[in-house]
């Protein structure tokens, strides 16, 4: 059922598309954070601090997957 993905139907008052890109903001805002989290981390602790980079790199990654999706359904 197609309509349940078009990017132009409204939830809690904004577009799919507009959730989408603020998800990806905030996972792109969650990696820089990460990243200097791992700069200023005590040796000891750079492991986790690294697999925690990673965790959220993976999370903008798929976040930036279902915005590319939205648009090119958008575009057809």
């Amino acid at each position: 059922m197609r309509f349940f993905n078009h990017p132009r139907r409204q939830f809690g008052g904004r577009s799919l598309q507009a959730r989408a890109m603020r998800a990806w903001r905030a996972s792109a805002d969650l990696v820089w954070t990460r990243w200097e989290v791992l700069g200023e981390v005590a040796p000891e602790l750079r492991p986790t601090a690294f697999a925690a980079y990673v965790s959220a790199l993976d999370a903008e990654a798929s976040a930036a997957a279902k915005l590319a999706e939205i648009n090119i359904g958008h575009a057809l």
